[in-house]
């Protein structure tokens, strides 16, 4: 038994030492490559590590007649009315009239463990007609999740962030006077029950999903622990199993790894927003040996009509005189420009940029380049 704890003992050193020169191997190399490797906390989601979207619905009440006109929101009403006689008063034969409520939605994310008691903020949206949710306050409103189970409860005053003034002939509105928000507004009731640290194994998911990063962080982490508890399961997906004789929980696991670097790879993309002229390249963007001339026709047409006024005391009557210009510009002395074969990012920038096209002409290039079969990248149009 003491030979066999000895042993023991000596594995476990030789890990530490492993460990040890493997952090400082680590070092030496993001010296070198600057920071183009990235943590794998930041690259990667974690199992069950999530927030959890959260509904309601409710009331505001307190605004000064800038609410929902209850005749054209029957809801609103219903609500006020069913609210009412919770506190035993009978307002199911009442008129009311009143434009001080407003029936609104009421949003939030819960945290992934968090506890009861905790207090989180909560985001408030008008459904009726109301004008401005300014100077209201929430009435108490459980906020369920999609399964239907209760999780926490808001309440409070509504701060908006625009505002709305308006007479008998003018307004002005300013931002969005029908949303609000209310900073921990809401109060957790119910713990979502999760056993992080007990669990044996556990998911890392890439925010974007590539074999060979993935592959990356499964061999830094095997390298790491100095065995192999990481595997790669997908593109997507890396499994972790917690040593059986590794001392800490699966926290302690997941504090050690997060922090290792890892050479993400990406793939080829080119992204054009047509609305904005937005163009953004990836650094693996490459192009084949192709020829581009680029040249425009503009025509531009202007309307500058002239009034003509007849002399006084005469019978003529006032005229409008047309006058039109128009303008021709042609670039047609732009010369052919050849790119040559497997350029990078810079030089089919500076290659295009040459030319001296514009952003929207930018976009008609790189669409004929992909089309042509000479852009090694996926195009991406928004």
């Amino acid at each position: 038994m003491i030979e066999k704890a000895k042993q023991m003992a000596e594995i476990t050193i030789s890990k530490k030492i492993i460990r040890i020169a493997f952090l400082c191997l680590f070092m030496v190399t993001n010296l070198n490559v600057g920071f183009a490797a990235s943590r794998i906390k930041d690259i990667v989601d974690i199992e069950n590590l999530r927030t959890n979207k959260l509904i309601g619905y409710g009331l505001v009440v307190g605004l000064n007649g800038t609410g929902d006109n209850f005749g054209t929101s029957q809801f609103t009403k219903q609500s006020m009315q069913t609210l009412l006689t919770h506190f035993g008063i009978n307002a199911s034969q009442m008129e009311i009239s009143s434009r001080n409520v407003a029936a609104v939605m009421i949003t939030a994310e819960l945290p992934a463990f968090a506890m009861s008691g905790t207090t989180i903020d909560v985001s408030i949206s008008s459904i009726g007609d109301s004008k401005s949710l300014q100077g209201g306050v929430l009435l108490a409103t459980n906020l369920l999740a999609l399964n239907g189970i209760e999780y926490a409860v808001a309440q409070g005053p509504v701060s908006i962030g625009g505002y709305l003034a308006e007479g008998k002939a003018a307004s002005i509105t300013t931002g969005i006077p029908t949303v609000g928000r209310i900073a921990n507004g809401a109060i957790v009731e119910r713990e979502l029950e999760i056993d992080f640290a007990g669990r044996r194994t556990l998911k890392l998911g890439l925010k974007n999903p590539d074999f060979t990063t993935a592959k990356r962080i499964t061999r830094t982490i095997n390298a790491f622990m100095a065995q192999r508890i990481a595997k790669t399961l997908n593109p997507n997906t890396i499994e972790i199993s917690r040593p059986t004789d590794y001392r800490g929980n699966m926290v302690d696991l997941i504090t050690e790894i997060e922090q290792l670097r890892v050479e993400v790879d990406q793939v080829a993309k080119v992204l054009i927003d047509e609305q904005t002229g937005v163009i953004v390249m990836g650094q693996n963007v490459r192009v084949s040996q192709v020829a581009i001339s680029q040249g425009n026709l503009t025509i531009s047409i202007s309307e500058a009509p002239l009034i003509s006024q007849p002399a006084p005391f005469s019978n003529g009557t006032t005229q409008e005189v047309p006058r039109t210009e128009i303008s021709v510009v042609d670039n047609s002395d732009n010369s052919l420009a050849v790119l040559d074969q497997g350029i990078s990012l810079n030089e089919l920038v500076d290659g295009l940029n040459a030319l001296g096209v514009g952003p929207r002409d930018l976009i008609s290039i790189l669409q004929s380049i992909k089309a042509l079969g000479a852009m090694q990248a996926e195009l991406i149009i928004m």
